[in-house]
Order: structure tokens, then C-alpha cells, then sequence
């Protein structure tokens, strides 16, 4: 285990069952400090992990008053993050989703990569729905498209390691991002300020009702957030074509 003073572990949770225990046991095990922003859940969970937190001092858990999204969970734990002397925040989803293993790989590869937003890239096994895989098809070619193909590996893959000024700058500057419209947006506006991408797999693991996976995606609400915000995207690309096009001719 890795106890860092510059890279600090962000678990955005809202309503995640009994899961999110193992979740921060996996991640404590191989990195700490580890912040959980509780985003208004409701099922117990944020009581469990407060009371996880009399006993690991290396446990931070942020409650949200409501539930506000998951951009905005994250935004928050970046702002405490920041306040707090961290540089940099690898962001994991509360299902067990994501794979705990690789947290010490990617805090690493960031730590030489400063500069770098350092982005899972999934690795499907047979529990993945094919909706799913074939849907983000169109998400990551979007999102590669907006950024003159910068290198976004995928765009959806929550796994992350940012870099927090520039981040949170982006995201005091307007009011989106706050939801499932983040991780498509942080990548992207972070491109357009020249914050490259690496890419590194990372296996995902798509639990079912039975394992206790739960998912907060509604499919008519949440797309047409997506849509919209893949407009507005296409709008701020068409705006910063000339200086893309710069970049891209002069690397």
C-alpha cells in the first residue's frame, strides 16, 4: 500500500448497496488516501463508511446534502482536493467495476506523466451487455472527432487519474459536466487545453442483480443529456478548429 501526499483516490457513490465496502477495502489495500463523495445516498451506505472511518484515519468521506450527479460528486472532491495540497485524483466508480489492482499502475504512470490525464481503457469480458459496447462506439468516435483525434482511447471509462487545477478550472467555468455527461466532457475540454491523454487497459466488470450491481443510467433522460451535450461539443470544436489544427500541424 501507497500512502501519497500528491495523488489522492475519489470513489463518487450514490446508492451503491453493500458494495461500496469491498470497493474501499480493495482501493485502501493498494493506495490511500481515499475520499468517498457520498452523493446523497439514501440506502445506508454513507452511515457504513463514516463508521468505517473511526478506524482508518486514510478514509475521507464527503457528503453531498442531495443528489447532484456524478460530476458534480467528483467536482467537489476535486475542490477538498485541491484545498488540501493534492495535485492529481484517480477517479474509480463504487461497483467494483472498476479493477483496484491497477490503481498503483496508473498513480505511477501520472506521477511521470504530470502533465498527462492518464485514461482506462476497458477491457470487456462476457459479462458486458453489447448495447453497451457498441453504443460507446459512437461516444469515442465523437469524442475523437472533437479533439482532432488527440487519442481518447475510450471516452466513458470512469478509471482515471486528472489533474486537478485544470480540471476543476474547467469545470468552475460553466454549469455542465455535472452528471453522466462528465467523463465524455473532462476528457474532451481537457484535450482543448492541450492536456494529452494516455491510454492503459483496464479490465471491467459488469456485475448482475444477483452479484448486487445496480445501475443509475436512465436509458431516455440520460441519452438525450448525452446528446445535448455532444452538441455542445461539436460546437466548441467547430469554434476551436484554427487552433487545433495548429497544434496538430506543429507536434
Amino acid at each position: 500500500m501507497t500512502l501519497s501526499t500528491s495523488h489522492v483516490l475519489l470513489i463518487p457513490s450514490y446508492n451503491p448497496g453493500d458494495l461500496i465496502v469491498n470497493t474501499v477495502q480493495e482501493a485502501l489495500a493498494q493506495w490511500q488516501p481515499v475520499w468517498v463523495v457520498c452523493d446523497g445516498s439514501t440506502d445506508g451506505s454513507t452511515e457504513i463508511l463514516q463508521k468505517m472511518c473511526e478506524d482508518i484515519p486514510n478514509l475521507r468521506v464527503i457528503v453531498m446534502p442531495f443528489n447532484q450527479g456524478k460530476g458534480a460528486a467528483v467536482m467537489e472532491g476535486l475542490r477538498q482536493a485541491l484545498e488540501s495540497g493534492f495535485t492529481h485524483a484517480l477517479t474509480m466508480d463504487a461497483d467494483r467495476q472498476h479493477p483496484a489492482c491497477l490503481i498503483p499502475q496508473f498513480m505511477n504512470i501520472s506521477t511521470d506523466n504530470p502533465d498527462s490525464m492518464i485514461l482506462g481503457k476497458p477491457v470487456f469480458d462476457d459479462s458486458a451487455p453489447q448495447l453497451r459496447v457498441q453504443g460507446r462506439k459512437i461516444s469515442n468516435f465523437l469524442a475523437n472527432l472533437d479533439t482532432l483525434w488527440m487519442g481518447i482511447g475510450d471516452s466513458l471509462y470512469g478509471f482515471r487519474v486528472y489533474p486537478i487545477a485544470p480540471l476543476l478550472h474547467i469545470m468552475q467555468q460553466h454549469r455542465f459536466m455535472r452528471r453522466f455527461d462528465f467523463d465524455i466532457e473532462a476528457a474532451v475540454r481537457l484535450c482543448w487545453k492541450n492536456i494529452r491523454p494516455i491510454n492503459v487497459d483496464a479490465p471491467v466488470k459488469y456485475l448482475n442483480a444477483d452479484e448486487g450491481g445496480v445501475s443509475h443510467f436512465n436509458y431516455w433522460s440520460d441519452n438525450a443529456l448525452l446528446t445535448w451535450m455532444h452538441v455542445r461539443l461539436i460546437v466548441g470544436f467547430i469554434v476551436r478548429l484554427p487552433l487545433l489544427l495548429w497544434r496538430k500541424l506543429n507536434s
